[in-house]
């Protein structure tokens, strides 16, 4: 016998240790007679799967996409952004882990951008890590931030962590502290998207349609 707690009473009631058996034989049941006797007998209660939370569902809905590539364009219209309008863009889901997924975005030439998302014990934290040509990080790196709900399936977003906000105060980048990240995934795009007063930055990724895979991030 195994015991659960009731979450509505915090009381224990005892289980069959052969649960399995009772939700393989219910499965084979024709009758709502035969199901009607296993309920009153509280034999059944967990023949049914807990539902996958929104940030699990998630992570295993971009995890879906790993060791592919996407091509993408800019879709928001700030100006700060115009000379991106024209530029190729591509995402490549490159290496996946349980917890961690490594999606290099590269802007034409420009490939020192990586997307870090990882599980943790609170949520999902997105990371960008920014390298330069010859190897080396940049001064402005590995910034990002931490889910603070639990979203959906299909959308999380990433206010701006205390690390990150200090790097931005520290490189004259002060307008950043605001920032809130959102990743997306549908059936049919990827979107990644950053947002604060003024600013608007909103890219998405054609996922009918499979490409080459880029050269490897610097």
């Amino acid at each position: 016998m195994h015991e659960r707690v009731d979450p509505a009473s915090s009381t224990k009631t005892r289980t069959p240790l052969f649960g399995k058996l009772y939700c393989a034989k219910l499965a084979s049941m024709k009758t709502g007679f035969h199901i009607a006797i296993l309920l009153s007998a509280g034999l059944i209660w967990s023949c049914s799967p807990k539902p996958e939370k929104a940030q699990d569902a998630f992570f295993t809905n971009l995890s879906a996409l790993c060791g592919k590539s996407f091509a993408g364009k800019l879709v928001s219209t700030n100006q700060a952004d115009k000379d991106l309008r024209d530029s190729p863009m591509v995402m490549h889901v490159q290496t996946c882990t349980g917890d961690t997924l490594h999606i290099p975005f590269h802007i034409a030439d420009n490939r020192s951008r990586t997307w870090i998302l990882t599980k943790t014990d609170t949520g999902l934290r997105l990371k960008h890590r920014h390298n330069h040509e010859d190897g080396h990080a940049d001064k402005v790196t590995m910034y990002g931030g931490y889910t603070l709900d639990m979203g959906s399936a299909n959308r999380q977003t990433f206010p701006v962590d205390q690390y990150s906000k200090d790097m931005f105060m520290k490189n004259g980048l002060d307008v950043s502290v605001t920032n809130i990240w959102a990743v997306e995934i549908t059936n049919t795009i990827f979107a990644y998207e950053l947002r604060r007063e003024n600013r608007h930055f909103r890219v998405e990724f054609d996922l009918s349609q499979t490409v080459e895979t880029p050269r490897a991030p610097w």
